[in-house]
């Protein structure tokens, strides 16, 4: 199978693990025990017997700024279940905006179409919803709905920044869209984890290539083929070692359907590897589904250690409003794989 159409066919694995659990959801879901931390509820959402994924936390008062003590405290729970869902936060774009600057340095939306086509027009925010700037529905017609796809492929943020992302918070406004709206998440840690050893040893230390416009082909061959020249000046390749370290210490997988070549091989030879394990990291063991339940909803997770990805578009769907802001990665990984050392890794192939 290639490429193009394993990604594709990843478009229609369904997982029964969901968020908030659903009757037909698993007991390791609604038999998770709720966690105290201080004045934090966290109930974590998938559990199995070496690790946790995923947890909704109530107890955070977002009408107040909130103090540093809760944010480190927030960070500490969010270095141990990646993924963070907050219910009915009433947060408004400046509050996000604030939050997210708490927890570091801010990604600045590139607005590749220009700022005066962006309906939200905030170089802190992206519009990931279904909404024109006239109020209208993005149709299958529209180049932004074909690049929209990509995110229906599963990846991980900004993978495609030499200086990557660190945090995703995606806040939801108005009303859910009509038949349910739902965001899916892949533990990274587990599924390295999961491993044969010899596997292990074949990943470590290789180096990924990860182009923004190869998902984009994958998802819309036709639309990206070939992409605009502003569009390839403005976001040319990035290079990240494969095998990394979690924040809480575990190997993780940095993957995405962004990414293209392993340094020193083909491109059918890296493809071939790249999705046979996405492949095995969006096995439903390792995937839980989260449903946008209102406005107000807002999950944060830690592009480092999960991948996600979005249900695609459809022309039945009614106005999905959903805004994401991205935090940079200021880790000792944050920049990827220098010149040099891309080099040193093509001379020992």
């Amino acid at each position: 199978m290639t490429a193009a159409a394993m990604s594709l066919a990843s478009l229609t694995r369904t997982y029964e693990n969901t968020c908030p659990a659903t009757e037909s959801g698993t007991l390791r879901l609604r038999g998770a025990p709720e966690v105290k931390d201080g004045h934090l509820v966290i109930k974590p959402v998938l559990v199995s017997d070496n690790s946790v994924f995923g947890a909704e936390v109530s107890g955070v008062d977002w009408s107040q700024p909130l103090s540093k003590d809760t944010v480190d405290q927030l960070v500490r729970v969010q270095d141990r279940y990646a993924v963070l869902i907050f219910r009915k936060t009433g947060l408004d774009n400046e509050r996000h905006i604030a939050f997210s600057q708490q927890l570091g340095e801010q990604e600045i939306n590139p607005f590749f179409y220009g700022r005066e086509n962006d309906r939200i027009g905030e170089p802190f925010l992206w519009d990931v919803g279904n909404i024109n700037l006239d109020g209208t529905l993005v149709q299958p017609d529209q180049r932004r709905w074909q690049h929209s796809l990509g995110n229906a492929l599963w990846h991980t943020d900004s993978s495609y920044h030499q200086q990557r992302s660190k945090y995703s918070l995606l806040l939801s406004h108005g009303n859910p869209v009509k038949g349910g709206s739902w965001t899916h998440f892949a533990d990274m840690r587990r599924a390295y984890a999961d491993l044969p050893q010899s596997k292990k040893d074949e990943l470590e230390g290789l180096i990924v290539e990860h182009d923004l416009w190869h998902s984009r082909k994958l998802a819309a061959p036709e639309t990206f083929s070939n992409p605009l020249p502003h569009e390839l000046a403005s976001k040319p390749p990035a290079y990240h070692r494969l095998v990394q370290t979690a924040p809480n210490g575990q190997k993780t997988l940095y993957l995405a359907a962004h990414a293209k070549l392993i340094v020193g091989r083909s491109l059918e030879e890296s493809q071939k590897l790249i999705w046979e394990l996405m492949d095995h990291c969006t096995q439903p063991k390792y995937v839980f589904s989260m449903e946008w339940l209102e406005g107000g909803d807002m999950v944060w997770w830690d592009n480092r250690q999960s991948m996600h990805r979005a249900n695609p578009y459809t022309t039945s769907m009614t106005a999905r409003d959903v805004r994401r802001a991205t935090v940079i990665d200021d880790g000792p990984l944050a920049h990827g794989v220098s010149v040099e050392e891309r080099t040193a890794a093509l001379k020992g192939n």
